[in-house]
């Protein structure tokens, strides 16, 4: 036995009241918390920023954004007085009843998506149950249930949400799977034609595949699924939790891919889930629904506890006051192609470890080559999973994609030499490999 284990041991049941009379952190975890992380070996206090110090006082820089959630960075003012001014006002409200802040951050994302009404819960996973509901209660008076998503997407740790993800490895373990969810290739508008049956009765699909590897849909793959719903009569619907809200240096992702394409005007689609970066690091999710399906789920057909408290909702609308008063979609735009030209760079430099750099605005990826030998010297660690610990080790915080790439989804308002600093310390970790 570790003298870690011993001590958490000699504690069980004791109350820890701070960090120097009690068990360490790790061991809190490893007898208290259910192990369904595989956790690097950091404790983080505090963070500054794009910063985030450990227990020691050591400073990483963080281009990981809690997975594309600390849009402002760490401790931003604006947020904390957000907080404690709504906190000594109404933190919470049961939806029986009627709160200014819900309806001010409604309206918000309705004039950024398009005419419609917005639902609002606490993460991505309930936003996409919310699209799951609607298209069965779209199609029931037809008895079209089936939702068709794309293989390598990611739509939430649910029974339904892993059951809608295009991944095997989230599945393992929990089947039988939630009936009515079937994969086709991604960015392939023939394969979702030929997929078509008659219970189909939506398409549900990532602007930007995330956890697949930070994959983006092309113009022509948008406006053709937009196309063959409404030939259809199928919903179309689109998971934006981690690929929106500016990432990609506009609201939402589709008006970024589509931006200046002829004929892509009047897309909308007809369901949106989002979360993430909505509350800046404070939880909250929801779901928007084009205005000819919003009363599709009245009175009863859905709800929840905690969506859009009134503390959610004003912390919301702070974070998008700050975002787009100080210009942090064009700014994610213009640091996003800094750091996409090092990345590439990185590419030309290190050949033998990298195999390519893509993406949109802060939503970008690091492709590794498929066989690094200096990476797959850990057994039961991907190649992206080693070289995110070697990073953070350097000082770097990324998140793996997958088994071989790593995204970069920092904060929206990323200083340039900020993201200059990630560049040399992903370089110093490169020379180590290559």
């Amino acid at each position: 036995m570790t003298k870690l284990e011993v001590q958490g041991n000699a504690t069980n049941g004791q109350r820890c009241d701070s960090a120097g009379s009690g068990p360490t952190v790790r061991a809190l975890y490893d007898h208290y918390v259910v192990p369904t992380y595989a956790r690097l070996g950091v404790v983080f206090t505090r963070g500054q920023g794009s910063y985030l110090f450990d227990e020691r006082g050591r400073r990483y820089l963080d281009l990981g954004g809690g997975i594309a959630v600390n849009a402002l960075g760490h401790a931003h003012p604006a947020m904390v007085q957000a907080l404690e001014r709504q906190a000594r006002q109404l933190i919470h409200c049961s939806n029986y009843y009627y709160t200014e802040p819900q309806g001010q951050l409604a309206r918000e994302l309705v004039v950024r998506t398009g005419p419609g009404k917005v639902f609002f819960c606490n993460s991505g996973a309930e936003a996409n149950e919310g699209l799951f509901k609607l298209a069965r209660k779209f199609g029931h008076a037809e008895g079209r249930f089936e939702i068709l998503t794309t293989y390598q997407s990611f739509h939430g740790r649910t029974l339904a949400g892993i059951s809608a993800t295009g991944q095997d490895k989230v599945k393992q373990g929990f089947e039988p799977m939630v009936p009515g969810f079937r994969h086709v290739p991604y960015n392939d508008l023939a394969a979702v034609e030929r997929a078509l049956s008659p219970a189909t009765v939506a398409v549900l699909i990532e602007g930007v595949q995330g956890e697949g590897g930070v994959n983006v849909a092309s113009p022509d793959y948008l406006l053709g699924l937009r196309r063959l719903c409404d030939e259809h009569k199928l919903l179309l619907l689109m998971d934006e939790v981690q690929c929106g809200y500016f990432r990609t240096g506009r609201f939402l992702s589709w008006q970024r891919i589509l931006e200046g394409v002829p004929g892509a005007d009047g897309f909308l689609p007809d369901g949106v889930a989002m979360a993430k970066a909505l509350g800046g690091g404070f939880p909250i999710g929801a779901f928007w629904v084009r205005d000819a399906y919003a009363d599709l789920l009245g009175p009863g057909s859905h709800g929840t506890t905690f969506g859009g408290t009134p503390l959610a909702c004003a912390v919301a609308l702070e974070v998008l006051r700050v975002v787009e008063g100080e210009g942090l979609a064009a700014h994610a735009r213009r640091v996003g192609e800094l750091l996409l030209a090092g990345l590439q760079d990185l590419v030309a430099r290190y050949p033998r470890v990298l195999a390519s750099a893509r993406g949109l605005g802060l939503m970008l990826g690091l492709q590794l080559q498929p066989e690094v030998p200096s990476l797959s010297g850990e057994p039961g660690k991907s190649p992206a999973a080693r070289l995110t610990t070697m990073l953070l080790e350097s000082g770097l915080l990324v998140i793996p994609a997958g088994t071989h790439v790593i995204r970069l989804l920092p904060a929206l308002n990323l200083g340039e030499d900020e993201a200059r600093e990630g560049l040399q310390l992903l370089d110093r970790t490169l020379r180590q490999l290559g």
